[in-house]
């Protein structure tokens, strides 16, 4: 009498081992640049800019925002950077169109009801406008519409998040910079300039 056979074991599967020498990258993105390396339509991407293979993007940064972007090849870290449930900060200085009343900046910090749902309380405040390199192209204005500049802090990582909060106010973004994503910051990085820093998240 033949016994049933026992269906086959499913493999174990093991976390992916870090790299030998694993690296992070701290780039300061320029505008109109894609966050990733290749594009078959020629527009400009990472490849431009970081000549360093197995790197990738912890996160994103849309193409037509500037600023602070980390590259890893430690996927661990990459996915503890990226991954929302961390709620690593990240720090956004944004110049938008009109001058920002105090109960703009409050609902901000409270939190705005956006097409996918209200977002988690931020910290925003009134900048200063800071001395930023140019940008290339620069920023159309409209001459009789006064600008302002905003620190925004926030935990999520929604598409296009920031720019769809501060129109959810009434104030339309017309330049959006990132500064700092939780310990890390540009720390005088020009557009398209780059350094290793340690690659560790405590």
């Amino acid at each position: 009498m033949s016994r049933p056979s026992r269906p086959a074991s499913r493999p174990y599967r093991t976390a992916k081992a870090p790299p030998a020498e694993p690296r992070l990258l701290v780039l300061n993105k320029p505008f109109d640049v894609l966050t990733q390396f290749n594009d078959d339509q020629g527009r400009a991407t990472l490849k431009d800019f970081v000549p360093v293979t197995g790197v990738y993007p912890a996160g994103r940064l849309d193409r037509d925002s500037e600023g602070l972007l980390l590259l890893t090849n430690d996927g661990q870290l990459q996915a503890r950077i990226a991954d929302p449930k961390h709620k690593l900060a990240k720090t956004y200085w944004v110049q938008v169109e009109g001058e920002p009343t105090a109960e703009q900046v409050q609902q901000l910090c409270d939190g705005v009801q956006l097409n996918d749902g209200p977002t988690l309380p931020a910290e925003a405040r009134l900048l200063d406008e800071p001395i930023l390199w140019p940008r290339n192209p620069p920023v159309r204005f409209r001459k009789s519409v006064p600008t302002a500049w905003l620190e925004l802090v926030i935990r999520e990582g929604r598409n296009r998040q920031v720019r769809r909060m501060t129109a959810a106010v009434g104030l339309p973004t017309l330049r959006l910079v990132r500064v700092r994503i939780g310990p890390w910051q540009l720390d005088g990085l020009q557009p398209g300039e780059w350094r290793d820093v340690p690659p560790t998240l405590k």
